[in-house]
């Protein structure tokens, strides 16, 4: 694509996937988003299913890192119940992510006369 190409497409707001968006938190563990689907009217559309996302912390060696994840839920006493469960498969699922990635840098090739390791072009004389 070129530069006049990406100057000319414009964000497009999806005025057919319209939600509310209602945030509730414990002040310690986190939140959970709960975001109703609404019409272009802004009346509850009750054709689409109301989603729950979850939002917390981490913490690493680089220090807290913030996820989202969405919760299985039918309502908000379900999607507490749910919060830590959801939690724990999410960040489970990223931890085997970063290891297959790990994986996957470790086992490429290097090829002689090609790129450095990293990615970098710098040619060393």
């Amino acid at each position: 694509m070129t530069d006049s190409e990406e100057k000319g497409k414009k964000a497009k707001f999806n005025q057919q996937n319209l939600h509310q968006e209602e945030v509730f938190t414990d002040l310690t563990v986190g939140e959970i988003r709960r975001l109703s689907p609404v019409k272009q009217n802004g009346e509850p559309d009750k054709t689409r299913p109301i989603l729950f996302v979850g939002q917390s912390q981490i913490y690493t060696q680089q220090g807290p890192m913030p996820v989202q994840f969405p919760i299985d839920a039918k309502n908000l006493q379900q999607a507490m119940d749910k919060f830590s469960e959801a939690m724990e498969e999410f960040v489970a699922h990223l931890v085997e992510q970063a290891k297959e990635m790990q994986r996957q840098e470790q086992s490429r090739l290097i090829v002689p006369g090609g790129p450095a390791a990293g990615g970098s072009n710098i040619i060393l004389k």
